[in-house]
């Protein structure tokens, strides 16, 4: 039996990051024991009360015919679910007798949205694989090619050769509402006999979050405008679509929530990539084998009212360059370690992900100005953003 990946750290609470510790979804060989759920007892002397009156303008819903919401959630699964695939990563391990063996190393999902076999994944769940193997809901199982991934944005296209592949068609993240149903398909804890089905709603919208790294107490990218869900979504899920009534694909499945904080577990809370982000890192993964982005060359720290104190800055928001990379569009600029950078093109950066989310919005070649602290004056610094070099 198939559990969840330990890879879980503690968000910022800076500028609106959401404060969880975040679990990548994809499913590890790690035993896990499973507990039958009890009934809950009725209480008999509850009494019916009368509806309430609906809002001007809102339709109630339907449980009536077949096309009635009903038998929604099962039209989605009809329709989709053929096309979500189970995605083996297998990697070398050394065996007892220290000869490296092929083993798989975790289990995720992938969902086909073109009738050439691309599969659009999270890229934790390709990363480091010797082989890829893909299983599909019909029974049948591939080798698979490793189109390109981003770890930027965690976003991987793998692709298949087989005949007559289900589709599922990538719909339009922008038009979601929160309270939108929802529907979380993949292969949950990498349970044998297909795809899991769950269902919820759209819980919030343009979220960020940061992902666990790879390694323990690490940090992974930031994503950015992703989609909050409560539909149940478990390791293994990773990969996996994220669906509205419609049957379109509106977000890829990529990580849940923990602890809230130590000893109190989140809960309902999930987090899918929008379709709006992943189909062009999707389209240049394909076209190019990876993606560009934009490169200033820093490390840097989140801007705090003690550090302002210390350094003698006016803002108390921004983010404080502890490191420039050598040769780099930053260390071209004039940019030096203790700076403040509170502004982008005059755009005040508010919170800890803010400088991370405009670089991400740039191309690189393209030219953005600083405004800057040093030595409690102010100065604008003009930088040529680079490209990021491959990690």
């Amino acid at each position: 039996m198939l559990a969840g990946l330990k890879a879980a750290r503690r968000t910022a609470v800076r500028g609106g990051l959401l404060v969880l510790l975040v679990t990548a979804c994809r499913a590890t060989d790690t035993g896990v024991s499973l507990a039958p759920l009890s009934a809950a007892p009725v209480a008999g002397d509850m009494q019916a009360s009368a509806p309430l009156p609906l809002a001007s303008g809102v339709q109630p819903l339907t449980a009536a015919g077949e096309g009635g919401f009903r038998t929604a959630v099962r039209r989605v699964a009809q329709q989709v679910r053929p096309a979500v695939v189970q995605i083996t990563n297998e990697q070398v391990a050394a065996d007892r007798f220290n000869q490296g063996v092929t083993v798989p190393a975790g289990v995720g999902s992938g969902v086909i949205y073109d009738p050439q076999g691309h599969i659009l994944t999270n890229n934790h769940v390709v990363e480091g694989a010797l082989r890829l193997l893909v299983s599909l809901p019909d029974d049948r199982s591939s080798p698979a090619r490793l189109v390109g991934g981003d770890p930027q944005t965690d976003l991987a296209v793998v692709q298949i050769d087989a005949p007559d592949l289900p589709v599922a068609a990538l719909g339009d993240s922008s038009e979601l509402q929160v309270g939108d149903w929802v529907v979380a398909i993949g292969n949950a804890l990498g349970l044998p006999g297909g795809p899991t089905v769950t269902v919820g709603v759209v819980s919030a919208l343009g979220r960020t979050i940061q992902e666990p790294g790879t390694r323990t107490n690490s940090a992974g990218p930031f994503l950015f405008d992703v989609i909050q869900t409560d539909a149940p979504i478990n390791p293994g899920n990773s990969g996996g679509p994220l669906v509205d009534l419609d049957g379109q694909v509106v977000g890829i499945s990529s990580v849940m929530a923990g602890q809230a904080e130590p000893g109190v577990q989140a809960q309902g809370i999930g987090f899918a990539i929008a379709a709006a982000a992943a189909r062009p890192v999707a389209d240049e993964l394909v076209a190019r084998g990876r993606v560009s982005h934009a490169y200033l060359g820093i490390s840097y720290a989140p801007f705090t009212a003690p550090l302002a104190a210390q350094l003698g800055v006016k803002d108390k928001s921004g983010a404080v360059v502890t490191q420039i990379a050598a040769r780099s569009p930053a260390a071209a600029a004039g940019l030096k370690a203790k700076d403040v950078v509170t502004a982008v093109d005059g755009t005040p950066l508010q919170g800890e992900s803010a400088l991370t989310r405009v670089l991400s919005q740039h191309k690189p070649g393209e030219a953005v100005s600083l405004s800057v602290w040093r030595d409690n004056a102010e100065l604008s610094l003009r930088v040529t953003l680079g490209e990021l070099p491959a990690s």
